[in-house]
């Protein structure tokens, strides 16, 4: 149930039941944790007030914890609070966090954090009681690195304001036509050559460049920090090599991937390249195979991003090497093509336990078995791909996408690729539409999706993100006959003061 005095949490619980009274934490309250649920008190200790000037300690789970205490534990009884499902109990006497599994806690906690606000001398907490678990498994946000480059204490940054609000899958766009930003042992010229672009469009005038070199990339180590860090705090960082198009940077290290063989250069500009891999030569797999052996050694995630968008194909049509491959594989022409491309890499991904994920443009000539399709062209592929039996997690950019402008009036607002994507449009979002009601299922979760041609610095990203990303949180989250926008607005306001105190520099909101 939900009413007037519902705490201001978002996205919004599943249940919600309040009561008169506070929960204060002082210096004396304990925080106790069982053997599962320390990482995540170990957290929590780090946004409760502190004690003496340093972060409350964390103490073993007994029977006999005394009143006054915040414990977490896991209980693999309650089924009812499924992979990712939390209760918390807040009385007088003490706060109890409770979850079938480790991240059901965290997230609990994460709504602990949300009550406690801007972290003080001392806090109270209100009288309340949660059941709450996600409607959707999927709860994405995407950063492109590739355009603009930025460093991994910002992506720690942008990966707690995640978890605070229960988006569990960072989507990490790591390369494309104008930067390659992984390092790869067995390919060192994808970093020294194709981390690096001459120059870059100016905002106002994409005709024009700004003549000043753009470069940067993540080391295994770094990367392996990134997905560590992400890990503790409940999310899965998916990796995205993009293929066969966008991928000029990688031709520019390695001319031999391309139809051409040679002339190929980091990507200045922006907009689509003709400039792809080639799928009638056998070193092109040997080498998308030689760097995602890396790729799956540094990301454990189940899932693993191929782009597969925006693939022009005038340049297969030239190649008799493409020509060859499509009569050797009695395929019907180049879009077939690309299809064969997408099933033979989701085969070996599938001979190596993980499932390829592509832009809805994998749909094109016929999907992979087994592949989960992200729909950005509106929702129509997505349904498409859900009638036909595939996974989907919803992206359009009627609703999901960030780098759209945020205000009609585009000359009060900083730099954006064009478009116009209120907060309230944001919130209005349904993933699942009416045609897809039999298929239900097959929407296993949405993404919000920040592109950076003209987002070059870590506070336009924040401002771009927030507070729409609070909006998609409670549109993955929270099940759609809760939602209200009156309600979130109402909520939204006290979320102000938290976000002020984490340093978010957001774009401000009415109501």
């Amino acid at each position: 149930m939900h009413g007037m005095n519902t705490p201001a949490i978002v996205p919004l619980p599943v249940a919600v039941d309040t009561a008169s009274g506070t929960m204060p934490i002082t210096a004396d309250t304990a925080l106790r944790a069982d053997r599962d649920s320390a990482a995540a008190a170990r957290l929590l200790a780090g946004w409760l007030p502190p004690v003496d000037g340093q972060p409350r300690p964390v103490s073993a789970l007994r029977p006999s914890a005394r009143a006054g205490s915040i414990t977490l534990t896991t209980d693999a009884a309650r089924a009812d609070l499924r992979d990712e499902g939390y209760a918390l109990s807040v009385t007088p006497r003490g706060a109890t966090v409770t979850g079938a599994t480790q991240r059901g806690v965290l997230w609990g906690t994460q709504t602990l954090r949300q009550l406690v606000g801007p972290r003080e001398r001392a806090a109270t907490l209100p009288v309340v009681e949660i059941v709450d678990r996600p409607r959707f498994r999927w709860r994405g946000l995407h950063l492109d690195v590739a355009r603009h480059f930025f460093p991994v204490p910002f992506i720690e940054r942008l990966l707690d304001l995640m978890a605070l609000y229960k988006l569990n899958t960072f989507h990490w766009h790591l390369t494309d036509d104008q930067g390659w930003r992984i390092e790869i042992r067995s390919r060192p010229r994808l970093t020294e050559v194709g981390a690096r672009r001459a120059a870059t469009p100016l905002p106002h005038d994409r005709t024009r460049s700004d003549g000043t070199p753009c470069a940067g990339h993540y080391t295994r180590e770094e990367v392996r920090r990134v997905v560590a860090y992400a890990a503790e705090r409940g999310v899965t960082v998916v990796p995205e090599i993009e293929m066969p198009g966008h991928s000029q940077a990688a031709l520019a290290s390695y001319p031999e991937l391309g139809c051409t063989g040679s002339g190929y250069e980091v990507a200045t500009t922006w907009g689509i390249k003709n400039d792809v891999l080639c799928a009638g030569r056998e070193t092109t797999f040997a080498f998308l195979e030689e760097v995602l052996e890396e790729v799956l050694e540094l990301f454990p995630s189940p899932y693993i991003h191929v782009g597969g968008d925006e693939c022009p194909k005038q340049a297969w049509r030239a190649c008799a090497h493409c020509r060859a491959r499509i009569a050797h594989e009695q395929l019907a022409g180049e879009d077939e093509l690309q299809s064969w491309f997408m099933r033979r890499m989701s085969g070996w991904l599938a001979d190596r336990g993980r499932h390829l994920v592509g832009w809805d443009e994998i749909l094109e000539g016929g999907l992979a078995p087994g592949a989960t399709v992200m729909s950005w062209r509106g929702s129509a592929g997505g349904v498409a791909a859900a009638r036909a039996g595939h996974d989907v997690v919803m992206s359009p950019n009627t609703h999901c996408y960030f780098d759209y402008y945020q205000s009609e009036d585009t000359a009060a607002e900083p730099p954006a690729i064009g478009g116009h994507l209120p907060l309230e449009r944001v919130y209005s979002f349904e993933p699942v539409p009416p045609a897809l009601a039999a298929h239900a299922g097959r929407v296993i979760g949405v993404q919000g999706n920040i592109w950076t041609e003209y987002i070059p610095g870590e506070s336009h990203v924040q401002y771009m993100a927030f507070p729409r990303a609070l909006a998609l949180a409670e549109v993955a989250w929270t099940p759609a006959e809760l939602r209200s926008p009156a309600g979130f607005h109402e909520r939204l306001a006290a979320h102000r003061p938290l976000l002020d105190a984490l340093g978010v520099h957001y774009r401000p909101w009415s109501r």
